[in-house]
């Protein structure tokens, strides 16, 4: 029996139940092996083996594209999830695949944009199941931004700069470009050329400079409260800190005092 729109689009969000994890982390598989040869096909590889990577890759798209559609129509408000911001990433990831066999070249600057769909996993706590404290996830996604601002923009660099700079042979040029510009040494040893690897680079400066600054105020403000809170680990999500008055959990709603009687 096939499950109902309700059932799908519950196992397509739900973090918890063993379906929901099958799917989720499957997804976050292909995402991090479709990026895996996003990077490898940038280097002189034999032809057989980048054949093999094109045709991995096509069924990874394809699959991704099986998804969309069956989020969208499992969900309820097909408008509102149409314009949310994962939604609009899932179409980022897929739209290569229906539109690549018009002569665009910059439709194919997409693909690096696949990475970030795994932000949907790191707000649901669901890669980090074992992280008990606010703080750490907001740490952990702090990391997560920064590799994924350098990830992304070293993608659409290489594959602006490629084609007219020898500097930029491999995807790791770009990204140790990426790296020394974003933390201000900027050795200068590697530069784009292009005014669209200029423009990129602006923008890799600004969308760190906004995005960092404002998570670590995020982290800032959980750490000022976590000062003002006592060590009370909650039995029923491991939540570690709570409010000194506090009788019940303020994530899952556990009667905080049946965890010190039992202590």
């Amino acid at each position: 029996m096939l499950p109902s729109r309700k059932q799908t689009e519950f196992y397509l969000t739900d973090l918890e139940t063993p379906i929901g994890k099958a799917i989720n982390l499957t997804i976050a598989a292909l995402v991090l092996l479709s990026s895996g040869i996003f990077v490898a096909q940038t280097y002189n590889i034999p032809d057989d083996v980048r054949m093999q990577l094109d045709v991995i890759d096509k069924i990874i798209l394809v699959i991704f594209a099986i998804e969309y559609a069956v989020r969208l129509w499992s969900a309820a408000h097909k408008i509102n999830y149409i314009l949310s911001f994962y939604a609009i990433i899932d179409l980022m990831a897929i739209l290569p695949f229906f539109i690549g066999w018009v002569n665009i070249s910059f439709i194919r600057l997409l693909r690096w944009f696949r990475i970030l769909r795994l932000i949907r996993f790191i707000d649901k706590r669901f890669l980090f199941s074992r992280v008990s404290t606010e703080d750490s996830v907001i740490l952990i996604r702090i990391l997560f931004t920064l590799f994924a601002i350098i990830f992304v923009f070293s993608g659409l660099i290489y594959q602006v700069e490629h084609p007219v700079n020898s500097l930029y042979k491999t995807f790791f040029d770009a990204f140790y470009y990426s790296v020394v510009t974003m933390t201000t040494v900027g050795f200068g040893d590697v530069t784009p050329i292009s005014e669209l690897g200029r423009l990129l680079t602006v923008l890799m400066i600004l969308t760190g400079v906004t995005l960092i600054p404002w998570q670590v105020g995020d982290l800032i403000k959980g750490l000022v409260k976590t000062a003002n809170q006592v060590e009370t680990v909650c039995f029923g999500c491991g939540l570690a800190f709570h409010d000194q008055d506090a009788k019940f959990c303020k994530r899952c709603g556990t009667n905080l005092a049946n965890r010190n009687v039992d202590e």
